[in-house]
C-alpha cells in the first residue's frame, strides 16, 4: 500500500487565504531536495498518468475581501478548498502527472460587467443584476454605445446581438446574463493564481520536471466563458463564430488515466467545464466518463450578496455528474481507494 507524502515544512495552511510572494529560487532547491529524499521520479516514468485540471484558482475567487470571493455557504468556501486542495498536491506529488490549471482573464469592456451597459439615466447595473431577454426588449439596459469605437463594434449590432444572446442563453437553460463585479482583471493581483496553490504547483513542477499547462479562457467581449471548454454563446446573430470548443484541451485531457477536477466556483466554471466535458465524452468517448473524478471538497458555489444562492443548483449538477458516471471523491481519502492502480 502507497504512503501519502508528508506535508513540506515550507507549507504554512494558515497562509492560504492570504497574499504573498513565492520565493522561487529556495522552493526549487527545496523541491529537488524533497524529490531525492521522498524518491519522486520525473513524470516520464509514471505508469498511470493522472491529470489535475485546477479551474480559476485566483486571487479573485480564492482570497477574502477580493474581487469575486467564493465564500460558499461557510463565508470561508475557497480558503477551505483551497486548503485541501493544496495539501492534496503536496501529500499526492507522485501521483499527480500534470496541473493544466485555467486563468479567468478578463478587461473591464466584456459583456458581463457593470461598464457595458447603460440605463436611460446613464447608470451602470450593479454586481450581480441578472440580464433577461425581457430586459432588452423593454430597454431596460442598453449596451454603453461610449464603448463602440473602442471595441470596433456598432451600437446597432450590439444592441441586436444583446437579444440573441440572453434569447440563446434562455433557450439553452442556461444562467441568465450576469453581471459580476469587475474581476480577474489582466494583469492584476487578482488576475494571478492563489500563492499557496501557486508555490504548490511550481514545488511540484520542480520536483516531477511537469511543465503546467495554462489554459486563459474568458477574454472574449461578446460572452461569458465559464466554462474552459467553450463560451456561454458560440455564434452571433447571423451565424458568424463568437468562441469555439476548446478542442485542443479536450484532447489532452483524453491521453490521461484518470482527470482529477476542483476549483472555483463549483456552480459556475467548475460545473461548465465539467459539463462541457461531458457532453464531449458522450459523444465521442462515452467509455472514458469513469475516467474523471471531481473533488468535492474542494470547491463552493456562488454564494451572492442579496439573497442568489447557487448551493442547490450546484449540487444537482455534480448529482448529474455522477449519475452519468464521473466519480466524486474527496481530497483528503487515500487516493488508493479510487484512483486507478498503477502498473507494476
Amino acid at each position: 500500500m502507497r504512503n501519502s507524502l508528508p506535508l513540506p515544512p515550507h507549507y504554512h495552511p494558515e497562509r492560504v487565504g492570504q497574499v504573498w510572494r513565492v520565493p522561487y529560487a529556495q522552493r526549487a532547491v527545496e523541491a529537488e531536495d524533497w524529490a531525492a529524499r521522498h524518491n519522486l521520479q520525473p513524470v516520464v516514468e509514471d505508469k498511470t498518468r493522472v491529470a489535475l485540471l485546477a479551474v480559476d484558482v485566483q486571487n479573485t475567487f480564492c482570497i477574502p475581501d477580493y474581487e469575486l470571493f467564493v465564500g460558499g455557504r461557510s463565508g470561508q468556501g475557497a480558503v477551505e478548498d483551497n486548503r485541501r486542495l493544496c495539501e492534496f498536491v503536496y501529500r499526492n506529488l507522485d501521483v499527480i502527472s500534470q496541473v493544466f490549471p485555467t486563468l479567468d482573464t478578463h478587461a473591464a469592456a466584456q459583456i458581463f460587467h457593470p461598464l457595458f451597459f447603460t440605463n436611460d439615466a446613464g447608470e451602470h447595473p450593479a454586481p450581480y443584476t441578472l440580464i433577461t431577454m425581457q430586459d432588452i426588449e423593454q430597454g431596460v439596459w442598453h449596451f454603453n454605445a461610449t464603448l463602440a469605437s473602442t471595441l470596433g463594434l456598432s451600437p446597432a449590432y450590439v444592441e441586436e446581438y444583446l437579444l440573441h444572446y440572453t434569447r440563446t442563453l434562455a433557450e439553452a437553460g442556461h444562467y441568465a446574463l450576469t453581471v459580476w463585479p469587475y474581476h480577474a482583471m489582466l494583469g492584476s493581483i487578482g488576475h494571478a493564481l492563489a500563492p499557496a496553490f501557486e508555490e504548490a504547483l511550481f514545488f511540484h513542477e520542480i520536483a516531477r520536471h511537469s511543465q503546467p499547462d495554462f489554459q486563459v479562457k474568458g477574454n472574449a467581449v461578446l460572452t461569458e466563458d465559464y466554462s474552459a471548454l467553450g463560451p456561454e454563446v458560440t455564434a452571433d446573430q447571423h451565424g458568424r463564430p463568437i468562441g469555439g470548443f476548446n478542442r485542443a484541451l479536450f484532447d489532452k485531457l483524453r491521453t490521461f488515466d484518470a482527470v482529477l477536477i476542483a476549483g472555483q466556483a463549483k456552480s459556475h466554471c467548475v460545473a461548465w467545464t465539467v459539463q462541457d466535458l461531458l457532453d464531449a465524452l458522450l459523444e465521442h468517448a462515452p467509455d472514458e466518463i469513469g475516467r474523471y473524478y471531481l473533488l468535492v471538497d474542494c470547491t463552493s458555489p456562488v454564494v451572492a450578496p442579496g439573497g442568489i444562492d447557487y448551493t442547490e443548483i450546484a449540487d444537482a449538477a455534480f448529482a448529474r455528474f455522477a449519475a452519468a458516471g464521473m466519480h466524486l471523491v474527496r481530497s483528503v481519502d487515500p487516493v488508493e481507494r479510487w484512483l486507478p492502480q498503477r502498473s507494476a
